[in-house]
C-alpha cells in the first residue's frame, strides 16, 4: 500500500475540520490518530506552498535521481521514495528475528531518569509486541540541536508514525531518534548558528561527543542568551538548556534530555546505540568484519557499479569499526596475525579479540557502513528518514544487508523547509518576488528587477544586430577585395560586440543607482532567508523561532510536512 500526501501541484494545505487528511494522487485515507489531533488541529492555517527540488539549485544529482526513480539508479534501493510500499516493507520486517526484549529493556533503563511521558512509556513498552515497528531517523547530538533539519527529521519521523498507524490499523508504529553518539567530528558537532553568529564549544576533549562531559556549558548558554534576544519563551528555553547540559554527565545525556523535553509529548523514543546489551547483538556481525572484512568486498562491488553516474558518498575499509577508548575513537587495523588499534599501544591476537568482543561489545564502534545494518538488526524498523548524504551512503548497502539477511527498509528524503515569517512575505511581495524566485542568485534577481521597472532601454539588442548586419557587410566586402581580410573583419566586430557588451554593464550600473533601495532590499531578503548563500535549514538553528513561539512551533511545523514527497516545502510562520 502506498502513502501520498501533499503531492505536486498543491499550493496551500489545510486539515479539513474532520480528522481526516485525503491523500491527493490516491484512494486511502489517512486518519490521524487522537494523540496527534490535539498538536495538528488549527496549526494549518500558516500559508505553505511546495517547489520541486530540482528547481531550488540546492540538491545534487543523485538526490533527484533518487526521488526521480532514474534507472541507472533505480536497482540500488529496494522500495520506491515517493510511492513506498510500506506492505512489503512490514512483511520483510516481520520475517526478521528481533530481540524485542533486550532492545525494551535497554530502553527503559536509559529512560529511568527521565521524567515519564505517558505516549512515550506506552512506545516503548509496546516494542515488545509483534505488531509494533519503527520509523527512525538518526542523528549526532549536536549542541543544542545543531541545525533547523535536525527538528524536521524528528517532526517528519513522528508524522509518518502516526500516518502509518492510520493506514494500518492492526499494527502500531514508533518514531525513534537514533543518536549517533559515537561520532567524534567536534568540528561538526560543537557550533551552532544564530542570528548570524556562530557559537562554538570551546574543549580539549576528544573521541566521541556523546561521551564528552559538559565542560563550559554555563558560559556557552550565556552567549546563546545573549545572541537569541527577547521572546516570549525565551527564559523558559535558557532554563531548559541548563537543565539538559548542566545537569548531566555527558552530552548523550545531555542530548538525550533535551529531545525528550521537546518532543517527548510525541511520543517519540530516542535511542542511545552506545550501549553494551545492544552492541552484544551485533557481536555475529563485528566477528566476521574483523575476521572476513565481510562489508569491504560487498560495499567495493556495489561503489564500482554506484560511481559509474555518481560521486561516492562514503569508502569502506578494510574493517569497518572503531575501537572506543577513554577520550578517543580509533581505527582496527589488522597486521599480521593481531589487530591493532591505531594511534595507541592496544593490540589484541585472535583469542583475545574474541575475549574483548564478548567482555566489552560497547567498545566497538560501527562507522557510516554498518552503522545503518547495526540500526536495523537491533530495530524492528521499516523505514528510514535521512538527508542527501545519508541516503547517498544508504545506497552502498543493499548487498551489505542481503548478505546478513536484513531487510532493507524504506529509503525516505527528510523535508527540506524554508521558514519564511510576515515581514519577509511583505518584502518579497512588494518587490514582486515570486516563492520559486527567492532560490536564484540576489544579482539574477537584482538585474531582473532594474530591467523590469526601468524606463531606459538597457538590453541593446538593436544595437547587436546591428553591429552583427554591419560587419556581415564588411567581411562580404573583404572576402571580394582579399580574403585574409576577412580574419580581421571578424577580430573587430568581437571588439565591437564587447564594446557595446560593456556599454550595456555600464548602463545598468548606473541604473540600479537609481533603485537603490529595492536592491538592498532583495540582498537583505536573501541574506535572511538563505545565511551565507545557504540553505536556512542547513545553517540555522530552531531557537530564534522558538522563543517566540514555544512548543507550537513544533505543532505547526509537524502539520506541514510531508512525510512522502518529492517537493521542498516554503512556510510562512508568524
Amino acid at each position: 500500500m502506498a502513502i501520498f500526501i501533499r503531492r505536486k501541484g498543491q499550493i496551500r494545505d489545510q486539515f479539513c475540520s474532520a480528522e481526516i487528511v485525503r491523500a491527493e494522487r490516491a484512494s486511502l485515507e489517512i486518519v490521524l490518530p487522537s494523540c496527534l489531533l490535539n498538536f495538528i488541529s488549527g496549526s494549518m492555517d500558516q500559508a505553505h506552498c511546495h517547489i520541486p527540488f530540482a528547481k531550488t539549485g540546492f540538491f545534487n544529482q543523485l538526490v533527484l535521481d533518487f526521488l526521480a526513480e532514474h534507472p541507472q539508479l533505480r536497482s540500488f534501493y529496494q522500495y520506491s521514495p515517493v510511492r513506498p510500499d510500506f506492505h512489503e516493507a512490514i512483511k520483510a520486517k516481520q520475517l526478521q528475528p528481533i530481540q524485542r526484549d533486550v532492545l525494551v529493556q535497554a530502553l527503559q533503563e536509559q529512560y529511568a531518569t527521565l521524567a515519564p511521558v505517558a505516549a512515550v512509556q506506552e512506545n516503548i513498552a509496546s516494542l515488545l509486541r509483534p505488531e509494533t515497528f519503527t520509523v527512525c531517523t538518526a542523528h549526532q547530538p549536536n549542541i543544542f540541536t545543531g541545525y533547523l533539519y535536525f527538528v524536521y527529521k524528528i517532526l517528519q519521523t513522528i508524522r509518518l508514525a502516526a500516518d502509518l498507524k492510520a493506514a494500518y490499523p492492526g499494527r502500531h508504529f514508533v518514531p525513534v531518534y537514533y543518536m549517533g553518539s559515537e561520532d567524534a567530528d567536534l568540528e561538526e558537532l560543537g557550533s551552532i548558528f544564530i542570528n548570524g553568529k556562530v557559537l562554538t564549544w570551546q574543549t580539549k576533549q576528544s573521541g566521541a561527543v556523546g561521551r564528552m562531559q559538559p565542560e563550559g556549558f554555563e558560559e556557552l548558554i550565556t552567549q546563546v542568551k545573549d545572541t537569541l534576544g527577547y521572546g516570549q519563551y525565551a527564559d523558559e528555553l535558557i532554563a531548559l538548556l541548563r537543565e539538559a547540559y548542566l545537569g548531566h554527565d555527558n552530552i548523550q545525556h545531555a542530548t538525550q534530555y533535551l529531545v525528550h523535553a521537546l518532543f517527548g509529548r510525541y511520543g517519540l523514543v530516542v535511542l542511545i546505540p552506545d550501549d553494551a546489551s545492544l552492541k552484544r547483538l551485533y557481536i555475529p556481525v563485528m566477528r566476521e568484519e574483523l575476521h572476513q572484512h565481510s562489508s569491504f568486498k560487498l560495499v567495493t562491488a556495489t561503489i564500482e557499479a554506484l560511481s559509474q553516474h555518481y560521486k561516492v558518498q562514503a569508502n569502506p575499509r578494510e574493517i569497518n569499526l572503531f575501537y572506543l577508548m577513554a577520550g578517543a575513537r580509533e581505527r582496527i587495523v589488522k597486521e599480521g596475525g593481531s589487530w591493532k588499534v591505531l594511534n595507541s599501544d592496544i593490540s589484541f591476537t585472535s583469542t583475545e579479540l574474541e575475549a574483548e568482543l564478548q567482555a566489552h561489545p560497547e567498545r566497538f564502534s560501527p562507522n557510516v557502513i554498518l552503522r545503518g545494518l547495526f540500526q536495523e538488526t537491533i530495530l524492528p524498523n521499516v523505514a528510514f528518514i535521512g538527508g542527501g548524504g545519508e541516503i547517498a551512503y544508504w545506497l552502498e548497502l543493499q548487498s551489505l544487508f542481503a548478505h546478513y539477511g536484513v531487510p532493507f527498509p524504506v529509503l525516505l528524503l527528510r523535508n527540506s523547509l524554508l521558514l519564511t515569517n510576515e515581514p519577509a512575505e511583505t518584502r518579497r511581495q512588494k518587490l514582486g518576488l515570486s516563492v520559486a524566485d527567492l532560490f536564484q542568485d540576489a544579482q539574477v534577481l537584482i538585474n531582473r528587477f532594474v530591467q523590469t521597472h526601468t524606463n531606459a532601454s538597457l538590453v541593446l539588442k538593436e544595437e547587436y544586430n546591428a553591429i552583427e548586419q554591419l560587419f556581415d557587410q564588411l567581411e562580404a566586402k573583404a572576402q571580394k577585395i582579399d580574403v585574409t581580410l576577412v580574419a580581421s573583419a571578424a577580430a573587430e566586430r568581437l571588439k565591437a560586440i564587447k564594446s557595446i557588451g560593456k556599454l550595456e554593464h555600464k548602463f545598468l550600473r548606473a541604473e540600479k543607482k537609481k533603485f537603490a533601495w529595492q536592491t538592498e532590499q532583495i540582498r537583505q531578503l536573501k541574506l535572511q532567508l538563505f545565511p551565507l548563500g545557504s540553505l536556512q535549514e542547513r545553517k540555522e538553528n530552531f531557537m530564534p523561532w522558538y522563543i517566540h513561539q514555544g512548543p507550537a512551533l513544533f505543532d505547526t511545523l509537524l502539520a506541514a510536512l510531508t512525510p512522502v514527497t518529492d517537493q521542498f516545502i516554503v512556510l510562512r510562520i508568524g
